[in-house]
């Protein structure tokens, strides 16, 4: 790796999806809403990192190698004497799932121990996912992010809301991100979860409050996805593709949002969607967290009548 630093910078969790099996047996795979993130921006040509912390063991050294072969910068990476972090995945279909993390590897991640000179060199640093549920982690990464807007990066923010980690001061740590937030991806699963006594556009519309100059990226699965940015709006329908499972689809979603933003910032907001929504197909059309290549995207693209992405 060049002393270069990376333009993109994922802040979260990494961790270990135990997938039950038919036949009772459970399967490893490596995964986590920051890192599938992190490394769709790596795969879409974004210098990328992802910033966490995992376990020193089989489980932590499977992360740490797909990674790298994503290309991530691996110096923002932490390797730890702690237990991984794992997700149980009982059913898929309905989802069932438990996390086991207690003292994991992920709430061990330091952010003193980053390499120097890296905040100067990020351009949009990203929050979210169970990181911004899990003490002490989510207390270190928003005192992260508000060093960041401190020092004029935009801030990225995708809560990927998961009922079964959230903490009573989730609504807090929510707020203090989204009110930063340059750009904030959102599902309508999401908004129920995060506000529960309204419907999601009352969610939708109290996080605009709670936002009022972030983009709003509200994604809606095979319904599409739709971009609020002050007066604008602007939709995007989901690209058709045979699906093999959503697994990672909606990170997906972000990162691929976020490479188009960095490498084609002067795009307009319905390019930025059309790469976002391609990536996201994409990553349905393969089992577990897949981060499509840029040229599997443009590949899509073009297939579906849409400019080439790689030559803008």
């Amino acid at each position: 790796m060049s002393g270069q630093f990376p333009r993109y910078v994922v802040f979260g969790e990494a961790l270990t999806d135990m997938l039950r099996q038919e036949d009772g047996r459970w399967l490893a795979v490596p995964g986590g809403s920051s890192w599938n993130a992190a490394r769709v921006g790596a795969r879409l040509g974004v210098p990328t990192a992802f910033a966490g912390a995992v376990s020193n063991d089989l489980f932590g050294e499977q992360l740490d190698n797909e990674g790298t072969a994503a290309g991530l910068d691996g110096r923002f990476l932490q390797r730890v004497d702690a237990a991984p972090l794992l997700a149980m995945v009982v059913s898929q279909h309905p989802p069932q799932y438990f996390f086991i993390g207690n003292d994991s590897a992920d709430l061990h991640f330091d952010p003193t121990r980053l390499p120097q000179g890296w905040l100067e060199a990020a351009e949009v640093v990203n929050f979210g996912g169970i990181s911004l549920m899990r003490k002490p982690l989510s207390t270190k990464l928003v005192a992260v992010a508000i060093a960041a807007k401190a020092a004029g990066k935009r801030i990225a923010f995708d809560p990927n809301f998961r009922s079964m980690a959230a903490t009573a001061d989730y609504a807090e740590t929510f707020r203090a991100i989204a009110s930063i937030a340059t750009y904030i991806k959102i599902s309508d699963d999401d908004l129920i979860g995060i506000f529960p006594e309204l419907n999601p556009a009352q969610g939708l519309a109290t996080l605009r409050t709670i936002a009022p100059t972030a983009q709003i990226l509200l994604t809606r699965g095979a319904m599409g996805m739709t971009l609020f940015n002050g007066s604008e709006v602007v939709e995007q329908a989901a690209f058709k593709v045979f699906v093999e499972d959503t697994v990672g689809c909606g990170d997906a979603a972000m990162g691929g949002w976020m490479s188009s933003v960095l490498l084609h910032p002067t795009a307009k907001n319905a390019v930025h969607l059309q790469l976002s929504a391609a990536t996201a197909a994409l990553a349905a059309t393969r089992a577990g967290p897949y981060p499509p290549s840029a040229e599997e995207v443009d590949a899509l693209l073009t297939q579906r009548g849409y400019a080439s992405w790689l030559v803008r």
